[in-house]
């Protein structure tokens, strides 16, 4: 029976098609997975100390991790392994993989033991406004979650090996372990470790996301050797590759890092609502968002290497007319039905009405920024598909001085509560935790939203100067369209939920969730009716999509009975 199910998980997808439907049906499961861990951390510990020093503490091993691993595997070493495999340089790519291995496995015990040492240092400077207590727990939690880089370094390489020979099944459901490993340490090492269960979760995690796919590995013909050559040219070539990206990574890590800063001078546990709120916008941005856009990118890469500028123009509408066509609505609905979002899915235990609404307010903001966020994926990779890494770079930088400049202009705004009273009264809807609330808090989403949508339009002047044209008439002209069609849906969920509030109990959970669901619902029938009315070209192309993939799987599902029955006689 395992055997059976080893064979399922580690078969190979033939086709891109195939691989993308496995990823993003996983990567679904891997988010639920994620909305259920923060639910459980949520409950057992509230939007408070502990949660903001939990959340602080991850912010020098994820620079590790970002850093030293993520860009050298995304950016480098797929492509080369995957290359040297393609002209049947087997030897060569085990080599690289044996090398990349043994050198990226040293790198991180130095940097993440010279880290475990400094970590009382170092921790002060990004969250000067802890007390000494809590700044102590950072760190001690930090100098846990340091073995966790270690795991996922060698986690790295193993998936780069199974994503080379298109092993998607053990790759995708790698982060669900990783998951699991820190509810568990929620549930069942808080008790005997106390906090610090947390972290030794995370680090069970990490070696669980290493184990489920060094198994794997075996099947494809990897045999380990000690190969350390810094020499080898193609490990030089790996190198060359991963800095940009890691450059660029480097920008985002490091406004984490403000961000950390900044919250740790607020009110306890602004830290842990602007990370919840913050997993939740995640939720559809990196279904849609991220899923297109990295369907798309093998497409752009192909059209430009023909110098097909025309057709890439057209690919790219195309695909950001779909992903608004996702993101727009979703930002809308998410905005009205926060509260009970927010509620539903992490509302329990200690996390109490204050810090419900407080979450919401956080999540509200940030949905004004959605498009930029879900965008933005796809503007990236039409930069990446024409080679050119340096401008988004440059952008970067300057969105990180808009960040840091927006931060704290927010910071010091949401100081004068009294001057937002109609904002924080009728557009966040947290008017009656009166004196309580510490609205500084609010500044952390605005000024991710506000450097969003800077990045945004300043990469699509910039591409639109690269390729001379964006067919932004026909954007435009969708947008329009989708954002009408949007609101529409947004004023009857807004209805719906004041006319099933007189009806259900919604001081009771089921009350809550059959609220929002309705409400949801109506929504997503309006715009559906109000796009229909409108001929929005992206819901056709959706459904005509969807109609071939539907018979497509039929087809499929009729021939493999068929050939079932026949291996079978």
């Amino acid at each position: 029976m395992f055997k059976r199910f080893f064979n399922k998980v580690n078969t190979q997808s033939q086709t891109i098609t195939s691989a993308a439907i496995i990823i993003g049906s996983l990567s679904v499961v891997s988010r639920l997975m994620g909305i259920f861990r923060d639910r459980i951390l949520a409950s057992q510990f509230g939007a408070g100390d502990v949660l903001d020093a939990y959340y602080a503490a991850f912010r020098l091993p994820d620079l590790v991790y970002n850093l030293l691993i993520l860009g050298a595997v995304s950016a480098g070493l797929i492509p080369v392994f995957t290359m040297l495999l393609t002209k049947h340089k087997n030897n060569e790519a085990w080599k690289l993989i044996n090398s990349i291995l043994n050198i990226l496995s040293v790198g991180l015990i130095v940097v993440c033991a010279g880290l475990f040492f400094s970590a009382p240092w170092l921790i002060p400077l990004i969250t000067p406004g802890f007390s000494p207590e809590k700044m102590d727990m950072v760190v001690r939690l930090s100098q846990i979650m340091f073995l966790s880089p270690i795991f996922l370094g060698l986690s790295s390489i193993f998936s780069s090996i199974l994503q080379s020979f298109r092993k998607f099944v053990v790759y995708s459901i790698a982060p669900l372990f990783y998951n699991l490993g820190i509810i568990f340490g929620a549930l069942y090492l808080v008790k005997p470790f106390g906090v610090y269960g947390l972290a030794w979760g995370v680090v069970l995690g990490a070696i669980l996301h290493m184990i489920v796919q060094f198994v794997p590995t075996f099947t494809v013909g990897y045999k380990y050797t000690f190969d350390f050559d810094f020499k080898n040219k193609y490990v030089v070539q790996v190198a060359k590759l991963m800095v940009p990206r890691t450059l660029a990574l480097a920008i985002t890590q490091i406004n984490f890092l403000i961000i950390t800063l900044v919250a740790s001078t607020l009110a306890a546990g602004s830290l842990a609502i602007f990370n919840l709120s913050n997993n939740l916008q995640n939720f559809p941005l990196g279904i849609f968002g991220v899923s297109l856009a990295v369907a798309a990118l093998p497409v752009l890469s192909t059209l430009t290497a023909e110098n097909k500028m025309k057709d890439f123009v057209k690919t790219m509408s195309s695909t950001l007319r779909q992903i608004l066509f996702f993101i727009v609505p979703i930002s809308v609905l998410l905005y009205v039905l926060r509260a009970q979002i927010v509620r539903v899915l992490l509302g329990a235990g200690k996390f109490d009405w204050y810090d419900t609404r407080l979450t919401a307010a956080c999540l509200a903001v940030f949905c004004i920024g959605l498009f930029a966020q879900g965008a933005f994926p796809l503007i990236i990779r039409g930069f990446y598909a024409l080679h050119n890494t340096k401008t988004p770079f440059y952008v970067g930088l300057c969105t990180m001085v808009v960040s840091f400049v927006s931060l704290m202009s927010f910071r010091w705004v949401f100081s004068f509560e009294n001057w937002f009273s109609f904002a924080t009264t009728a557009l966040l809807r947290i008017d009656d935790l009166g004196g309580l609330v510490d609205f500084r808090v609010l500044a952390l989403p605005a000024a991710i939203t506000v450097s969003s949508i800077f990045e945004l339009i300043v990469l699509m002047i910039y591409l639109r100067k690269s390729i001379g044209m964006l067919d932004g008439r026909k954007i435009v002209d969708s947008l329009f369209k989708i954002v009408f069609a949007s609101l529409g849906a947004g004023i009857l969920a807004y209805g719906s939920l004041w006319l099933i509030d007189k009806g259900v109990p919604t001081e009771k959970l089921w009350g809550i969730f059959s609220q929002g669901l309705i409400a949801g619902l109506a929504g997503i029938v309006g715009f559906w009716l109000i796009g229909s009315l409108l001929k929005i070209e992206e819901m056709s192309t959706f459904f005509a999509s969807m109609k071939r993939k539907l018979f497509k799987s039929a087809k499929v599902m009729a021939e493999d009975s068929i050939n079932e029955g026949e291996g079978g006689a």
